[in-house]
């Protein structure tokens, strides 16, 4: 018998190394098909006595919009000629180099005699665990050409919100950071050139102008240990935020944060629903699908939630009830949760809940974005009217002792 070793995953979603004796690798393949391990990649040992210094070498990875287009173009070139051809298609079609290589140690693998989802394991930061896993589950149920279309759907609507999180997020952090740069060229150039001009008056200056001057003499003078401060802070905070106490308790602040809080648990809702609903769908285990899910939650308090999901459904409940007990899900994705289970429609359901969590963002976002923009505008235009304030009283003043 040959020794042979393998990368799969468990049931409880976690990766999984060792070895089996067997003739032959189909042989291995299928007694590990039997214990219920999704293979990602199994080779003979002689053969990975020499792949560590090959995989060890750093590599470029596939972006998340090249994962998604190489996604959809297989999903249709799958349907129509073999793998191996689908595969050597998209390379040549391909004009960045590195998307051309990682592709073509893919087609490289099919042509060793390897399933679609080992090949990509050769290619781990290019294509998922979760990825791999569903490629897996399509190959042994014969569906690869559907599941690959319903994985580039979910990688298409991923990317199409990604969007939306980025626009929600880029314009008022533009407006905010252009406001800032505005106050500060004006206390920093524009208020010590003005204010100059009543140090020779003899006269107590009003207590407003003072206090700009003060803060414009310490930003023209000191504006690189504020920066240093703010840069020392930031480091701090990232080492700090390393520790997984802390981690927990800032991503629970987080939660609990009015209006941000609920738009991270919709948006990490509506991603679980869209994902499981594709898993369901494609006839991969529920519980397998959310172990695999959970490891790409990063907020630690959703990630507990994930993984008290996914014991408590191997404990024999249901995934609504779950939901329910972890208390950070929307009623309504535990209310269609219950009535796809009840209905045997559970994949249906979880996709109109995703499709409600996803327009409830759309509009949240939109009406703040809507507030945000005027908000920012109005405390800018006040900060400037308090420097412009603070030049013109002591003009008045001067007038005033003028006129007198």
């Amino acid at each position: 018998m040959a020794e042979f070793a393998y990368l799969a995953i468990a049931p409880s979603g976690k990766e999984q190394r060792g070895h089996i004796a067997a003739e032959t690798i189909a042989a291995a393949r299928a007694e590990l098909d039997r214990r219920r391990l999704f293979v990602m990649r199994i080779d003979s040992e002689t053969r990975r006595a020499a792949a560590p210094a090959l995989f060890s070498l750093e590599r470029k990875k596939l972006s998340v919009k090249e994962l998604t287009l190489f996604t959809r173009q297989a999903s249709t070139l799958i349907q129509v000629s073999p793998i191996e051809e689908a595969l050597r298609t998209i390379a040549r079609q391909s004009e960045k180099p590195h998307v051309r290589k990682v592709i073509d140690r893919v087609h490289a693998g099919i042509i060793e005699g390897r399933r679609l989802a080992e090949a990509m394991g050769g290619e781990p930061r290019s294509f998922p665990l979760l990825y791999r896993a569903m490629v897996s589950a399509g190959e042994s149920s014969g569906s690869l050409p559907l599941l690959m279309e319903r994985l580039a759907d979910l990688l298409e609507r991923q990317a199409e919100m990604r969007g939306r999180v980025i626009t929600a997020i880029a314009y008022p952090l533009i407006l905010a950071v252009f406001a800032v740069l505005v106050v500060a060229a004006l206390m920093i150039f524009v208020v010590p050139k003005v204010v100059e001009q009543f140090d020779t008056m003899g006269q107590t200056l009003p207590l407003l102008t003072r206090i700009v001057m003060g803060l414009s003499q310490f930003l023209a003078h000191w504006w690189w240990a504020l920066l240093l401060g703010i840069a020392v802070l930031a480091g701090l905070g990232w080492r700090a935020l390393r520790e997984e106490p802390i981690r927990y308790a800032a991503d629970r602040a987080i939660l609990n944060t009015p209006m941000i809080g609920r738009l991270l648990r919709d948006l990490h809702a509506a991603r679980m629903a869209r994902t499981l609903a594709t898993m369901v769908a494609s006839r991969l285990p529920l519980m397998e699908g959310l172990a695999l899910t959970a490891q790409t939650v990063h907020n630690r308090v959703l990630k507990r939630a994930s993984d008290e999901i996914v014991e408590a459904i191997r404990g024999g409940g249901s995934l609504s009830s779950a939901l329910r007990r972890a208390g950070v899900f929307p009623p309504l994705l535990v209310y269609l949760a219950a009535s796809g289970e009840s209905a045997g429609q559970l994949d249906t359901m979880l996709a109109r809940a995703a499709d409600y969590l996803e327009r409830e963002f759309d509009s949240f976002t939109s009406v703040a974005l809507a507030m945000l923009e005027p908000a920012i505008i109005i405390l800018m235009g006040a900060v400037v009217a308090v420097i412009v304030l603070s030049i013109l009283l002591p003009i008045l003043q001067l007038q005033s002792l003028t006129g007198a």
